[in-house]
């Protein structure tokens, strides 16, 4: 197994696919970012640790890939109460990962394969892990592009207590996602949330991923109490009221994935 395997899947199935909507050129989205969201499964929470390790060697190679800040996050069944499916922690983890450009999306498995970092005996050690004993279950991986109001990834909170809310909001045609959209992005909700102390972290809509249409946002907070006392706020402001029952924004969610997580040691976010 040759260690440029590494990042492979997502890099050829998923950028394969994904250069449709950018076709006619990477620079029109401007100055938007791109953002890869990937979630990785493992066989045992001893399998998550040894790779959350590898991850403080791998998060500085995918700085100087040009990926910057990197997100690690992972999530706790006692912060999500609510969602279904869960007998205790999962083992999985959670990246997120800025790119500039379409071009820094495809080169990017290249670029690691050929940093020092992972010629070192630990990194080998799951870049080279053997068939017998993989380093990893499987991961899955989205493809976003920046909303026009958020162009570029921000880090609202270096708090040890910080929190991260991530959220999907799917829709049930691409008319009704377009015009979620735009209620974030000229309805005045992004600037709502920003009134009401609900940081943001991202907003992007899917190109490439699962649950299509959707758009896919990530929230700050310093934390719990931060996180309640902001969604109080804006569940309770006068404008969120006029917002929500606006008729042009009827319908335009069918289904909200709604986790909390905690960042992990290699996490810039």
């Amino acid at each position: 197994m040759k260690r440029r395997d590494f990042f492979a899947a997502s890099a050829a199935a998923g950028l394969a696919l994904g250069t449709a909507p950018l076709a006619q050129g990477a620079e029109g989205a401007g100055d938007k970012e791109l953002y890869e969201l990937r979630k990785y499964e493992f066989a045992s929470a001893e399998k998550l640790e040894a790779f959350a390790e590898f991850l403080e060697t791998a998060v500085p190679a995918l700085n100087r890939a040009g990926v910057k800040p990197v997100g690690v996050f992972r999530l706790f069944k006692e912060d999500n109460p609510k969602l279904k499916d869960l007998e205790g922690d999962p083992n999985e983890l959670w990246l997120v990962m800025p790119h500039k450009s379409l071009e820094s999306v495809v080169t990017l498995t290249d670029k690691l394969m050929t940093d020092w970092a992972f010629d070192s005996y630990d990194a080998g050690e799951i870049v080279m892990a053997p068939k017998s004993d993989p380093a990893y279950t499987r991961f899955s991986s989205s493809l976003l592009l920046a909303f026009d109001g958020i162009p570029q990834l921000e880090v609202p909170s270096d708090k040890d207590t910080r929190i991260v809310q991530l959220r999907i909001y799917e829709s049930h045609t691409i008319e009704r996602h377009v015009k979620k959209v735009e209620m974030f992005d000229d309805g005045g909700e992004l600037d709502l949330f920003r009134k009401t102390g609900m940081a943001p972290v991202f907003f992007g809509q899917a190109l490439v991923g699962t649950l299509l249409p959707n758009l896919t946002y990530m929230l700050q907070f310093d934390d719990e109490d931060a996180m309640k006392a902001a969604w109080d706020a804006f569940l309770a402001h006068p404008e969120w009221d006029a917002m929500k029952n606006d008729e042009q924004y009827k319908d335009t969610v069918s289904r909200i994935t709604n986790m909390i997580m905690r960042p992990l040691k290699a996490s810039q976010i």
